[in-house]
């Protein structure tokens, strides 16, 4: 390919060297996953958030449907629980005891049937 094929690129020289500093790439990397970050984690946070009121909800309307005689109820997430990974409901006690109540899922929803 020669010059008389692309004339503008008569009299272009490539440069061996990056164009920026490797201080100035580094920085450069920092904000983009700074940003990334600032798109990314609002979701994220909003996301739990929104999961963990649902998820306390449908626990107080299961306990009181399944447990009445119980104070209060708690929803947690847990890895390991007892129907597997995601939210589950606890009956509690005036002691501070526990009593499972019912899995809530991954994404809990409001109480299907009761």
């Amino acid at each position: 390919m020669t010059s008389d094929d692309h004339p503008e690129l008569a009299g272009y020289e490539p440069m061996q060297s990056p164009l920026h500093g490797p201080r100035r790439m580094i920085a450069m990397r920092v904000v983009v996953v700074l940003g990334l970050v600032a798109l990314i984690l609002p979701g994220v946070l909003v996301t739990v958030s929104i999961a963990a009121t649902t998820a306390g909800n449908t626990c107080a309307v299961y306990v009181a449907h399944y447990a009445p005689n119980a104070n209060s109820s708690s929803a947690t997430f847990d890895l390991f629980g007892p129907a597997g990974p995601g939210w589950q409901c606890y009956a509690l006690n005036t002691e501070g005891d526990s009593t499972f109540v019912a899995p809530l899922g991954l994404i809990p929803s409001t109480p299907h049937r009761l």
